[in-house]
């Protein structure tokens, strides 16, 4: 069954998972306290059963995100995270099920704590070799970018985060192999560890929550009923031209419109949009507008929106022009597939409910614009990001210490 985006009005809330959490976990202290070593399995099996509850909700929460805003850190997060959550579990119900077969191995409490503390470094080993084939494929991708179009910084991107994901997961195996010395010394290396693999594992949950939800804002066809379609600029040649990569953009736009009026009859409206950069020889917005001209698209089915020197402003200036005409208009964008889901966070962020569609780009240059994006995410929301990663690393720091009491 497919799943419509921007169909719901109210957008999903998670609260209940924190109240979820407190309980379980305040069960479990009480637990320990009042019944020591014997109290291991009944904590096993809440624990069990919060993570089964918070992998429904985040599942929930998931595709509500999708029917109410799709163009949102929250669907990174529910996919990227529930994924982590599944490993956790997964290790977990192993464990009680070794305390179910040998209550007399696992009676000690602390084997529970040790699962949990792990469940980072877990999770990291058991995508090692997503990360491998994934940072494979980058440096591919940007050795033959280069080969194409030239050795730039930008086109190196995709080889250095590919560097940093090996890295990080051979410098956790290397280190978390062995350690020797006092308890403090012990207690002081697996801190540290935790710590690394805490942060490791924010940015990785990231990371795939991004290609998650860039897959399927860009999968995804909207509904044909749209009153105006938003072509985002790129850069033009040194003559004034579309680019190939613009005029991707452009001929996504025609297809969609094609498509539309073929099965509704409803014509709409094109919004070109870009402004002209200094080394430009007109405005990205009259190199799209011409171009559609050369397509058969009328004039007056052209508005030009040639002030903006980014995607948000994009969006900005557009909306300003579409609600000049219809302030109930139903809206589209077309952009370069890598680019949809950022370019939709900008739509939103200026209150327009509008949705991506996506055109194809060479499978070399793909990646590395990816990553891009990618590092464009993380520069956003910036208060968010931090207070869930440092509440991962308190999380991971207690439990250490919780471990070596």
């Amino acid at each position: 069954m497919k799943v419509r985006f921007d169909t719901l009005n109210k957008k999903p809330k998670l609260y209940d998972v924190l109240i979820v959490f407190a309980v379980a976990l305040t069960a479990v202290v009480i637990l320990s306290v009042a019944c020591g070593e014997r109290s291991a399995l009944v904590s096993a099996l809440i624990v069990d059963a919060f993570l089964l509850y918070a992998i429904a909700r985040l599942a929930v929460a998931f595709i509500g995100q999708l029917r109410y805003n799709p163009y949102s850190y929250n669907t990174i997060y529910y996919s990227g995270f529930a994924l982590f959550l599944i490993s956790v579990l997964i290790a977990n119900v192993l464990l009680t099920a070794g305390m179910i077969k040998s209550p007399e191995l696992y009676s000690n409490g602390a084997y529970l704590i040790h699962t949990l503390l792990g469940s980072a470094i877990n999770y990291m080993l058991l995508s090692a070799p997503f990360i491998l084939v994934f940072s494979i494929a980058l440096c591919v991708s940007n050795i033959s970018l280069i080969r194409h179009e030239r050795f730039r910084f930008v086109n190196v991107l995709g080889i250095i985060l590919a560097f940093l994901l090996i890295a990080g997961e051979a410098f956790l195996f290397a280190c978390d192999m062995y350690a020797s010395g006092s308890q403090k010394e012990v207690m002081l290396h697996d801190l540290f560890v935790n710590l690394f693999a805490a942060v490791y594992l924010y940015f990785e949950c990231m990371l795939i929550g991004a290609i998650i939800a860039n897959i399927i804002v860009v999968k995804y066809e909207p509904d044909k009923d749209k009153d105006f379609l938003i072509i985002l600029g790129c850069g033009l040649r040194k003559d004034g031209t579309p680019t190939p990569l613009l005029r991707g953009r452009c001929d996504r736009a025609l297809a969609f419109d094609k498509k539309q009026r073929e099965e509704t009859g409803k014509e709409l409206i094109f919004v070109t949009s870009g402004g002209q950069g200094e080394n430009e020889a007109n405005s990205e917005s009259l190199a799209m507008k011409n171009y559609l001209l050369e397509k058969g698209i009328p004039e007056e089915r052209i508005i030009e929106e040639d002030r903006s020197t980014d995607t948000f402003e994009n969006m900005k200036f557009s909306k300003a022009k579409i609600e000049a005409l219809d302030k109930n208009a139903k809206v589209a964008f077309s952009t370069t597939n890598y680019h949809v889901f950022r370019s939709g966070l900008f739509a939103r962020r200026v209150k327009m409910r509008a949705v991506g569609i996506g055109a194809k780009t060479k499978w070399y240059f793909w990646p590395n614009a990816a990553v891009r994006e990618f590092v464009g995410l993380l520069t956003a929301h910036k208060l968010k990001q931090t207070i869930i990663l440092v509440s991962m690393v308190v999380f991971y720091v207690a439990l250490t210490l919780l471990a070596y009491r």
